[in-house]
């Protein structure tokens, strides 16, 4: 038996509504903003690192990806919000500057060839690459995740199920990747797409409850798919040890308004979905045509293909809505949410360039100096 096996049993970490903490995961670069390998000088070094990144720093697969962890907020509000992003990034930017480095914030770094790059020697990654291989050995993803406290196990699935439609329009708004290994790949995230070659990831299938969702993770423990609850690494999920639902859908990002933003309301969403559940209510029309065969929701195929629009065309996507038939522009779909919700947050990530396009814009006729100097926080 896998040795979490018994932490993954127990619901008794679902005990609030509305609490929230922001990972993000981050570049090791240098002062023109290129990559370089700076883990062991920031994670294993002799160097302890800033207070506030104590137990809230750790590495990713490759020696120059980084990532931190916010404390845990328990009365969000967005000035709140705002303060612990820009602190906790304020500290890993001084503790990498104390060793020569610079830090960098996007979905992909544009300049990172993942040929040309170290590997980290974790035995975790290790094992990771040497069970996935190719996919994982070109992993140069870096993303934000928002996990959101919900007080009960079956209603933090129940959130997560429902949260799915709305991971489309939401990576759309924050799309920040159109680059990767030196090249333009056409897509407004293509971090969404390289990331999606590993397995367990992408739109999740629905589960009925919070024991069917303990049922799977057991299963794939005790098969050996994976060596720990993280290497499930759906666009949305209830954490099991956090107690959150988590989601992992926004590309990485250097400006840490847009951060700000995304977990306002991510929030924002999931209070929403769990104040419905709490009402018996669904959060969306009854559907009308390719419904799962429960009929509570639209066909995971069409939620991948909604994902699959933002992921191409970021800002100019529409998505196949929540009735199953009629098509929602990307602001249309701001404009329902910012009533539904009483948040401003979608607005203003709609209103602001897209990061794909400023990207683009920067980097011009493929020369990325500009580019990766931008990304710099």
């Amino acid at each position: 038996m896998p040795p979490n096996h018994t932490a993954m049993e127990g619901s008794e970490a679902f005990t609030r509504t509305g609490s929230l903490g922001v990972e993000e995961e981050f570049y090791i670069v240098d002062d023109a903003g290129r990559p370089t390998a700076g883990i062991d000088d920031l994670v294993y070094g002799d160097r302890e690192p800033p207070a506030r990144l104590a137990d809230r720093l750790a590495h990713e697969l490759f020696a120059f990806t980084i990532e931190t962890q916010t404390p845990t907020i328990e009365t969000p509000t967005p000035d709140r919000i705002a303060t612990e992003v820009h602190e906790t990034r304020d500290a890993l930017v001084d503790h990498a500057a104390a060793d020569g480095y610079r830090i960098a914030g996007a979905g992909l770094h544009p300049a990172a060839r993942w040929r040309e790059l170290d590997h980290a020697e974790k035995p975790r990654y290790r094992s990771q690459l040497d069970r996935i291989q190719f996919p994982q050995h070109r992993n140069t993803t870096a993303g934000v995740h928002v996990h959101v406290g919900v007080d009960d196990a079956d209603k933090a699935v129940w959130v997560a199920n429902q949260a799915r439609w709305f991971l489309g329009p939401l990576l759309a708004l924050c799309a920040n990747s159109p680059f990767w290994n030196g090249f333009d790949t056409g897509l407004a995230s293509a971090r969404a797409k390289i990331f999606e070659a590993l397995p367990n990831t992408g739109v999740p299938t629905r589960f009925d409850d919070f024991e069917s969702f303990r049922r799977f993770e057991r299963r794939m423990l005790e098969a050996d798919r994976v060596r720990d609850r993280g290497e499930l690494w759906f666009d949305v999920r209830p954490h099991t040890e956090h107690g959150t639902v988590e989601v992992r859908v926004p590309d990485g990002q250097s400006d840490p308004d847009v951060v700000t933003t995304v977990a306002e309301y991510v929030r924002a969403l999931v209070v929403d979905l769990a104040e419905r559940y709490e009402d018996e209510t669904q959060p969306t029309a009854p559907p009308t045509v390719d419904v799962d065969r429960d009929g509570r929701g639209l066909r995971r195929e069409l939620l991948d293909e909604n994902k699959w629009r933002a992921m191409r065309y970021g800002h100019d996507a529409d998505f196949l809505d929540r009735d199953g038939d009629s098509l929602v522009t990307l602001p249309d779909h701001v404009e329902r949410e910012t009533d539904r919700l009483g948040t401003d947050a979608l607005v203003e990530l709609l209103e602001r360039e897209s990061g794909a396009a400023r990207q683009r814009r920067l980097a011009g006729d493929g020369e990325f100096d500009a580019l990766c100097r931008d990304l710099v926080l």
